[in-house]
């Protein structure tokens, strides 16, 4: 047991500043023992790492004071950016990487007895979200601090992730995710930041007209700050956090329902009384200021349409409690709010109840109901020709009086004065199709911003064999931020020493995640196999059922042939990993498919050296971060026209790997910029999606032999008793609720397995294969959430830099 007192040679002395080892050194013996979480004497791993991180807290506060009175002083325009969630992974890496002393906190460790490897390991992930969209939001802020933009994130802090995902026979078990369970050492709860959030009551009329909303039940939202560190600049934002603190009387609203919309207003709620408060704070003892600068000094971007109660929120804060008239309010907030859309289903389009919403929010269901009269008054006077679409344009549907909803997209776009989609494939089809009668209203208000990633967590601190190469290649590390520099590997995609280091790279970052495998899952995998992998969130969209029917029938192919025969062919280790929705049947039923597919192969003697069939438990940030630089081969095979922008893509294009897909989200543009030889297509295009449902409706579609057999081969048992019938005949059929395979699988099914039969014939050439893989890395510039970000501040937000002297 390693503990403090045996590190005598090092001083306990509060070093906040600290630089070098033995002074970062000081300050976490000095933590240790004077902000100590545990009892005395212990100083093993995880008390290690508690005050390894408030050591680095320290360094980030300051900062963060920095940033916060540099912005009051400066009065800058600045953007709220407003998520239902963040998914942050672990911070110790990110933050000393950032901070640029991560050599120096794996000195002060040693110093201390410890190995910052070990200790980085004892952090849970921030579980603060579901997927990709959390994860984006996490990306933006690194790049908002790392561009010195004014910009702050505001987010509700909750105390359970999505879940732990347990693998066990009966397929995926959800278990609490409690992150919190001691605490978070990154957050400052500021008690000082605290406002109430009203629920129920009813709204009073004033003789004057003006209306007043009182009664009902008082939350207080306490806010809790992560400083969030640029990469080499002193800028370090703030994500705020709101948690609700129940008064006295302590009633429960998750008894009135699912939670989501308490939690909704908590964040609208809280964040835009904060906005409001900040800025009237900015202008206190100037002179003269005005309401309709508000505009000018104060941005919100709304992340999807969670936090759409923005909104309706900042009118009655400016009307209710400014005394606006709505004429101006509703002018300053159209100028303010800007919203992105991340999806074309119709299932995540929310939509919500308005006799829920009049019950809970009165205020607010008064409000909209005013938006939208105004709407459909404007488009009966400016725009007859729309009258006919108003039942599909207008924010309230009430068709059907038992369920009235307010549908909160169109409430976006209508309040919102831009409208952005996540890649160009999808903001073309939010333009062309779900979005096109307000386009012909509005044609100015709709943009393109394609998602990016920060380079930092993505290739700089998660493959550091990589990133070394790279800066040695480039004679710089200047693309860590400027990641179009990547360009420049091109002219070295020959090269037979960068390839045989690019080569050396990969391998190390493949020995690593097949440790890990061995570490979660006991299965010894083959790192000289391909590494073919797919992790997102389990979704019959995303079609890991695909990947499954193409390993099984892969499966079976390598059992009919003779030993010669397999040893020709090319081994693959396949992994896929992600999380399916408790209640998702589907979903979850792939999930136990590909765990029951995984127990036969890995256990063939036959084909376990050709195949090997891996699910990876518990999908998360810091898993990613393991299996993304060892990946050599990835799947996103989303059918065309569903995933907005996909972020994966992204990662591991930027990591050497190379991508089978289809044309869909991002895909599209990473492929033109890593060029179509270096990227391995198959499927329908978005285009022909619908005319390919209208012939299987009409039975014209005829599967293919091979995808025939991969079904059949389910249904004969040989992957266990388990029932696959209700999964496989969501594949059949000409139409029909879960039925008619609306995913396409069986279409694009026999063209994805040409595209993997040419994946084994490229990977047998060493050569040509590296070359791809630099290729990838060299045509990632594009994908950096730098990139992204500073189309936002351009274009969409008006701000700019504001760097700490």
């Amino acid at each position: 047991m390693a503990t403090v007192s045996k590190n005598s040679n090092v001083e306990a002395v509060a070093h906040p500043l600290a630089e070098t080892p033995l002074e970062i050194a000081s300050n976490i013996n000095y933590h240790a023992k004077f902000s100590p979480h545990f009892s005395p004497f212990k100083f093993e791993p995880e008390q290690a790492y508690y005050a390894t991180a408030d050591s680095v807290r320290d360094r980030l506060i300051q900062q963060w004071n920095e940033t916060y009175y540099h912005f009051h002083k400066v009065d800058p325009k600045q953007t709220y950016y407003l998520s239902m969630e963040y998914l942050q992974g672990r911070a110790l890496t990110n933050a000393i990487g950032n901070l640029n002393s991560k050599d120096a906190y794996a000195n002060a460790l040693n110093k201390l007895g410890h190995e910052l490897e070990e200790i980085v390991e004892q952090e849970k992930d921030a579980a603060l979200g579901n997927g990709g969209l959390g994860r984006l939001a996490s990306c933006f802020l690194d790049s908002m601090a790392t561009l010195n933009l004014p910009a702050w994130g505001y987010g509700l802090r909750y105390r359970y992730g999505l879940f732990k995902q347990k693998i066990t026979k009966e397929g995926q078990e959800e278990i609490a995710e409690d992150w919190l369970e001691k605490f978070s050492p990154w957050e400052v709860v500021r008690h000082d930041v605290v406002f109430p959030v009203r629920f129920f009551g009813h709204v009073e009329i004033n003789p004057t007209g003006t209306r007043k909303w009182v009664e009902g039940d008082l939350i207080q939202a306490l806010a809790y700050d992560v400083p969030i560190p640029g990469y080499k600049t002193k800028n370090t934002i703030s994500l705020r956090l709101w948690e609700a603190k129940a008064g006295a009387k302590d009633f429960d609203l998750f008894k009135f329902n699912d939670g989501q919309y308490e939690s909704a207003a908590q964040l609208h709620s809280s964040a835009q009384q904060d906005i409001i408060f900040r800025f009237k704070e900015r202008r206190h003892g100037k002179d003269s200021w005005k309401w309709s600068d508000f505009p000018s000094k104060v941005a919100v971007q709304l992340n999807d349409t969670h936090p759409t109660l923005a909104i309706p929120e900042l009118m009655r804060l400016l009307m209710d409690d400014e005394g606006l008239g709505w004429d101006e309010a509703w002018d300053i907030t159209t100028r303010t709010v800007a919203y992105t859309n991340h999806t074309v289903l119709p299932e995540a389009l929310e939509k919500w109840s308005q006799a829920v919403m009049r019950k809970l929010l009165p205020r607010h269901m008064d409000i909209i109901e005013e938006i939208d009269k105004r709407f459909i008054a404007m488009i009966h006077s400016t725009r007859k020709d729309l009258e006919s679409k108003i039942p599909s344009l207008c924010i309230l549907d009430s068709s059907n009086p038992q369920k009235s909803v307010v549908r909160m997209a169109n409430m976006c776009v209508v309040s919102a004065h831009t409208v952005n989609g996540v890649a160009q494939l999808h903001s073309d089809i939010l333009k062309a199709e779900l979005f096109a009668d307000y386009v012909s209203i509005w044609p100015t208000k709709f943009q393109n911003k394609t998602n990016g990633i920060t380079p930092r967590r993505w290739l700089s601190f998660c493959s550091p064999e990589l990133s070394g190469i790279i800066t040695k290649w480039l004679k710089t590390d200047e693309w860590i931020t400027n990641l179009d520099l990547l360009i420049e590997l091109r002219k070295f995609a020959d090269n037979e020493d960068l390839q045989a280091e690019w080569a050396s790279a990969k391998m190390a970052n493949k020995k690593r995640l097949a440790q890990y495998i061995l570490q979660v899952t006991g299965l010894s995998i083959d790192p000289n196999s391909l590494f073919d992998i797919q992790v997102k969130r389990i979704h019959e969209y995303k079609r890991q059922l695909m990947n499954i029917l193409g390993a099984i029938y892969r499966y079976k192919k390598l059992k009919e042939m003779s030993s010669a025969e397999r040893a020709k062919t090319t081994p693959r280790t396949i992994m896929i990993g992600g999380k399916a929705f408790a209640t998702y049947t589907n979903a979850k039923r792939i999930v136990k498919l590909v765990n029951d597919v995984g127990a036969v192969v890995n256990g063939d003697p036959d084909v376990n050296n050709y195949l090997k069939v891996v699910f990876v438990p518990n999908y998360n940030v810091s898993v990613a971060e393991m299996l993304i630089p060892g990946s050599e081969l990835s799947q996103h095979i989303s059918t065309a026209g569903m995933e907005a922008s996909g972020t994966s893509n992204m990662k591991f294009a930027l990591n050497g790997c190379l991508i089978i897909g289809t044309l869909d989200g991002a895909n599209v543009e990473i492929r033109e910029e890593v060029g179509e030889e270096n990227f391995f297509l198959f499927g329908a295009e978005a285009d022909d999606v619908p005319r390919l449902r209208k012939e299987r409706e009409e039975g014209l579609f005829k599967p293919d032999p091979r995808f025939e057999e991969a079904k059949q081969f389910i249904r004969s048992g040989v992957f266990g008793s388990y029932d696959y019938n209700p999964l496989l005949d969501s594949l059949e059929g000409n139409t029909g609720y879960g039925r008619g395979d609306y995913f396409l699988v069986g279409h694009d099914f026999p063209s994805y397995m040409d595209a993997q039969a040419k994946v084994d014939e490229a990977y047998k050439d060493r050569k040509r294969w590296l070359k791809m893989s630099i290729m990838s890395t060299a045509g990632s510039g594009k994908f950096s959430s730098d990139r992204t970000i500073a189309q936002y501040a351009k274009e969409i937000w008006n701000i700019e830099k504001c760097p700490v002297p």
